[in-house]
């Protein structure tokens, strides 16, 4: 008979999922009380989020919390160990990602200027260029950013390793091999934890990735989870909670915790 199954990792989405913008505290104390009383007893809790780890200090400093994360995933990939107050980078893995995105993004450099005219000519969108993308997308709401996404995508039907990376009206254009799923695959290679001693939860499309089967033993979205993520969850037997955001995540780990 196969071992039970138990709880070593904990992967949450940090917008929409850990935290609210519309509610104070913006990460409910039973939560922050349940992960501080689960890493006391050795489970590990990464935060996986799309925001630059600047922009994630600022809402962990904002949201002054009593519990940090073990490990933290930056812009859908880079990965960062929390320890002594300091975020020290996984840097095998984060420059092979930047050598990989770079190579990548060079090879389609000469296509991006008709994208980037085409979106500013027929929507009042932001399209800029940073650090980790060479086309970044804020649209004027969801229907355009829709548009723009089955556009690009067209565009770049022949390029496999390009992905439309999306959150709302937030997007931009990465590599396929560097994903929200694939580095939380990453830090459970380092930990030499399984995948079925996983729970991951997430409410939006660039969740994805990491809510599959291959990642997580326990596969939650909170009831804010945009339809496509629920429908998804609902898919593969994961768990939609009742609640929103991080009171739906406590309601995650109860369902895990009572699984096991």
């Amino acid at each position: 008979m196969p071992a039970t199954p138990q709880l070593q990792l904990i992967c949450t989405d940090f917008d929409g999922t850990l935290h609210s913008d519309f509610t104070e505290p913006a990460v409910p104390i039973a939560l922050q009380e349940k992960l501080r009383e689960l890493q006391a007893n050795g489970v590990k809790w990464i935060i996986n989020t799309g925001r630059t780890l600047e922009d994630l200090q600022y809402g962990l400093d904002k949201s002054d919390l009593s519990v940090y994360p073990d490990y933290v995933v930056v812009v859908e990939r880079d990965i960062y160990r929390y320890e002594g107050d300091e975020f020290i980078p996984h840097n095998e893995w984060n420059e092979r990602c930047a050598a990989a995105q770079a190579a990548l993004f060079a090879h389609i450099a000469d296509r991006l200027p008709e994208i980037f005219e085409w979106v500013n000519l027929h929507f009042t969108a932001n399209v800029y260029e940073d650090k980790w993308s060479p086309f970044c997308l804020i649209a004027g709401n969801n229907p355009d950013a829709d548009e723009i996404q089955e556009y690009v995508e067209k565009k770049f039907a022949d390029e496999p390793l390009l992905s439309f990376v999306r959150n709302d009206v937030y997007a931009r254009l990465s590599h396929t091999e560097y994903t929200k799923g694939t580095a939380l695959k990453e830090i459970t290679r380092l930990l030499n934890i399984p995948c079925d001693g996983v729970l991951a939860a997430g409410d939006h499309w660039n969740d994805v990735s990491m809510l599959q089967p291959d990642c997580a033993q326990w596969i939650v979205a909170p009831a804010n989870a945009i339809p496509e993520v629920a429908q998804h969850v609902r898919s593969i037997n994961g768990f939609i909670a009742q609640s929103n955001c991080g009171l739906g995540v406590i309601e995650g780990l109860e369902w895990a915790l009572n699984d096991i």
